[in-house]
């Protein structure tokens, strides 16, 4: 099985190392996507969509819950791998916590039939929330959680019990 490798950063240092510099940077090592939210989706389009593409990088946009269809629709169309749903306005590291705003914010964009899966961030810290976002999408990320387990100790042994907490 492989598992797809993912860069999280702002753009800024992107286009100070040169975008095209840096898909083939990623693509010589095995980086399979890329998450710029401050990436104009616009910018993207309009200059750096195809060099992603000759490198075979995929750009994972963020979605919120004030995102309108219509961009949502957008971002399913420039992107080849999930869209990221924001699940909430809150900063990530907080429990994930499930308003009827925010259920219906996750029922409206899988009621959408998007070609990308959706996939769940922000407060996806332990069993019962990973569960609750895979209701809703095809699954979820885990940010903050995962980075304070492997910062307590030996990285492998963190990983392998962080995990096991989220096995089914």
């Amino acid at each position: 099985m492989k598992i797809p490798v993912l860069l999280m950063g702002y753009v800024n240092p992107l286009l100070q190392y040169g975008v095209e510099n840096f898909c083939k940077a990623c693509a010589e090592v095995g980086v399979d996507g890329l998450i710029v939210p401050d990436l104009p989706m616009v910018e993207y389009e309009e200059f750096y969509k195809d060099t992603f593409q000759q490198y075979g990088i995929s750009n994972i946009f963020l979605i919120t819950p004030q995102t309108t269809p219509e961009r949502i629709q957008k971002i399913d169309a420039l992107t080849n791998g999930f869209i990221y749903m924001v699940s909430s306005s809150a900063t990530t590291g907080k429990n994930l916590s499930l308003s009827q705003v925010t259920e219906d914010y996750f029922s409206r964009v899988a009621a959408m039939e998007l070609k990308n899966p959706a996939m769940i961030g922000f407060g996806i810290s332990d069993q019962a929330s990973f569960d609750k976002a895979c209701q809703y999408a095809k699954g979820a990320i885990i940010g903050t959680a995962f980075v304070k387990a492997i910062e307590s100790g030996s990285l492998k042994e963190n990983i392998q019990g962080f995990m096991k907490g989220f096995a089914q």
